[in-house]
């Protein structure tokens, strides 16, 4: 056992190998609030979505949202200085979060933004439909969607489609698919390449297994439209796929990050390019990235690499395989944080992480000092570990 005591307490969390580690409760730290957007650095923050703790939110079951919690959540990311990036995979899109609270979700969290002078992009889809028989019906079936979203005014998120990749038969119905929608586009829009990590139905996407060959067609697509796309989000959790295809876009079209292992190098640049961002682990460690960014945009690299350090552990750990159960770990941080009443999640998945992995989550939260009170997130990791009948 391991023992680091404060004057705040303590509180044991399990271990794997059914040991025990003490973990004394650090300072909360006073984050200053940014509620301006970034100047070096486009940030959005992937939002997730809180599940009203009453409804029949089981598996398979229609989501119902607390939408008073879900909402807030949102207001605490513009206090912050990020945009928020709406219905992605991290609010459950393609795991519970079904169209009809995706329409509400997006229409509401728009109107937010404009209340706050934020920036808001979300997703547009297939994920409304069942299966597809060819790719000109998932080509109608995105623009049902875009046609929504441009709608609510925010900015069209092009997501990934499950049923694209089963129906395509090689590279080239890609780019007919996107090609025929960024011709008819309002404004530039966010391309998503979503891989297989994140959703394993995703694997081949943009026509190959091979991800030189699969980049070689994305790359086409964006230089043929390029005046119609704002920028291109990857998550591949590759850095050296990431900086290459970054110096290979056309000017003007940003690369925002979706790598949660290892965005503050990215973030940071190479000194010839750097990537924007678009993250899901920005809902997890606001206050600290938007430190960091400030920090960017004043040039004081030593405290952006300061701040960012002690995100990192914490985003790995959320992210770490299988990584598509990332958004149990956001949710969880939220209800330690005191940002939402209990933790109930969309489709169950509450259920999708371990009681260990639990612990060790709030110890890197613990750790960066991003726990608000954390008397609150000991008490309340202390209920799920009874819960799942974890010794005292």
């Amino acid at each position: 056992m391991t023992t680091t005591h404060t004057r705040l307490g303590s509180v044991v969390v399990p271990r794997a190998d059914g040991s025990t580690a003490t973990v004394g409760l650090r300072e909360p730290r006073a984050w200053a609030p940014h509620p301006t957007p970034f100047r070096e650095r486009v940030a959005f923050a992937a939002a997730h979505v809180v599940a009203d703790p009453l409804a029949e939110n089981v598996p398979g079951a229609p989501a119902a949202l607390d939408w008073e919690a879900t909402l807030a959540f949102r207001q605490h990311l513009f206090r912050h200085g990020f945009g928020v990036a709406e219905a992605m995979d991290t609010a459950q899109r393609n795991m519970g979060l079904d169209w009809p609270a995706v329409q509400e979700l997006v229409s509401r969290s728009a109107d937010q933004a404009r209340d706050h002078d934020a920036r808001i992009a979300a997703g547009a889809g297939t994920d409304h439909v069942g299966a597809l028989a060819s790719a000109a019906e998932v080509r109608d079936a995105f623009a049902e969607q875009v046609a929504f979203v441009e709608g609510t005014g925010a900015q069209v998120i092009l997501m990934a489609s499950r049923q694209l990749a089963a129906v395509a038969r090689g590279p080239e119905d890609y780019l007919e698919v996107y090609g025929e929608l960024l011709r008819q586009v309002r404004e530039p829009v966010v391309l998503h390449w979503l891989g297989e990590a994140f959703d394993p139905q995703l694997r081949g996407y943009w026509g190959d297994v091979d991800v030189d060959a699969a980049t070689e067609t994305f790359l086409g697509l964006v230089r043929e439209h390029a005046d119609r796309i704002d920028g291109v989000k990857v998550s591949l959790l590759s850095a050296d796929h990431e900086t290459g295809l970054r110096a290979a876009l056309p000017e003007g079209v940003r690369l925002y990050t979706g790598d949660d292992f290892h965005y503050p190098e990215l973030i940071r640049g190479d000194g010839t390019h750097h990537s924007d961002a678009l993250l899901g682990a920005f809902a997890a460690v606001a206050p600290a990235a938007a430190a960091a960014l400030a920090a960017l945009d004043d040039g004081d690299l030593a405290t952006y690499d300061a701040e960012m350090a002690p995100t990192l552990p914490l985003s790995r750990h959320v992210f770490e395989a299988p990584t598509w159960h990332y958004k149990t770990g956001i949710a969880f941080l939220a209800w330690l944080s005191g940002h939402q009443p209990g933790f109930t999640m969309v489709g169950g998945l509450q259920a999708a992480r371990s009681v260990v992995h639990l612990g060790r989550l709030f110890e890197l939260a613990n750790e960066a000092r991003l726990l608000p009170d954390p008397a609150l997130a000991a008490h309340r990791l202390r209920l799920v570990l009874d819960a799942a009948g974890v010794p005292r």
